[in-house]
């Protein structure tokens, strides 16, 4: 076991609760905003009315929470990637 060894597995460690940190409450909030659009979607067509125009800011939010979600995902990713690294890296 180098210090090589250990920087690897103490980065891909803060990179994995970093990254779970910051994903986990932007993809709640998606799917909260996701359940409430398709909640808005069913009335609208109980009604017999359709909104004109399908961007609203429920929906760009959600884009916004997604790219997060997706962005500090990748993030815990390579924190796993490192910590499997800091295991199999034999210098």
């Amino acid at each position: 076991m180098t210090i090589l060894n250990l920087t690897f597995w103490a980065l891909g460690v803060l990179l994995i609760v970093l990254g779970y940190t910051r994903a986990a409450p932007a993809w709640r909030r998606y799917r909260a905003l996701s359940d409430q659009d398709a909640n808005v979607r069913r009335y609208e067509q109980w009604r017999g009315g359709t909104r004109g125009d399908d961007r609203t800011g429920a929906s760009v939010a959600m884009e916004v929470l997604r790219r997060r979600a997706r962005i500090w995902g990748l993030v815990a990713i390579g924190g796993v990637v490192l910590v499997f690294l800091g295991f199999f890296l034999r210098v």
